[in-house]
């Protein structure tokens, strides 16, 4: 895909502050520190459209990126970062399952884990959440860089067997050496 002139649009924590275009969205949801801006950044062949952060946390509104008037990248907070107060990590989580389920521009929902770690408890809880949705998605592990070549496959497989998927789609990426950008924007395409 060619992107011309993608931009930060909102960042937003109730409906009505949601664009009202009615553009389609693709959805980014993970963990603190998975890798949601990266993804962003080199799908969108950016340095530092979405801002990146060593520490986990730092995305606390979600985030609309608006790639060429076509359709927007939605950047969720990660979840499972406990440094938030207790009410902080209540309120976020309200107004993205408030997204979720008041949102009707969603075309899919990418799923983002890190290709080195067993999935936590809280990615197997946001995993059935998202497919109580019954919204379209597709898994990314990210971080593909960090481990042999070799193994990626292997790894792949592995989170498939341990969500028991067959159908849906899981796509090792890599935001540091951008080999895996074609066959993820191959599979987002077809939900556009």
């Amino acid at each position: 895909m060619k992107i011309k002139n993608p931009k930060f649009e909102i960042s937003a924590v109730s409906p009505a502050q949601y664009p009202k275009n009615n553009l389609p969205q693709i959805v980014l949801v993970g963990k603190s520190n998975v890798g949601k801006s990266s993804f962003i950044n080199t799908m969108l062949n950016r340095k530092s459209l979405a801002r990146t952060s060593n520490t986990p946390g730092k995305t606390k509104q979600i985030n609309f990126y608006n790639v060429d008037d076509g359709f927007y990248f939605v950047d969720l907070p990660g979840y499972g970062y406990s440094k938030l107060s207790k009410q902080e990590q209540i309120n976020m989580g309200k107004f993205i399952e408030d997204y979720l389920e008041k949102c009707y521009s969603i075309s899919l929902i990418v799923f983002l884990l890190d290709i080195r770690h067993e999935p936590t408890n809280d990615d197997i809880l946001m995993f059935d959440y998202i497919r109580k949705t019954n919204l379209p998605f597709i898994i990314v592990v990210n971080k593909a860089d960090k481990i042999a070549v070799s193994k990626v496959d292997d790894e792949v497989k592995k989170i498939k067997d341990y969500f028991g998927l067959s159908f849906t789609t899981v796509i090792p990426f890599s935001a540091e050496r951008k080999v895996y950008t074609d066959s993820t924007w191959n599979e987002i395409e077809k939900f556009l």
